[in-house]
């Protein structure tokens, strides 16, 4: 479960990364994945899927959020 948490954290940051690119006109998802067939709908759905899971399990896995002592 820990390596399944990096992975989604990291991809939960590069999906962080790309929208603030976007913001300034610059996709880099497109310019790394777009011409592989399906790679960048691939990568916006991994980062769907990484967001779900931090948000379903991220109080159990976070020592500020899941402590008890507020």
């Amino acid at each position: 479960m820990k390596y399944l948490h990096i992975v989604s954290f990291i991809l939960l940051v590069v999906g962080g990364l790309n929208w603030l690119l976007y913001a300034f006109n610059w996709n880099l998802v497109n310019m790394i994945f777009g011409s592989i067939p399906g790679g960048e709908q691939t990568v916006y759905v991994l980062v769907g899927l990484a967001a779900i899971y931090e948000v379903a399990t991220h109080k159990s896995n976070c020592r500020d959020c899941g402590s008890q002592s507020m």
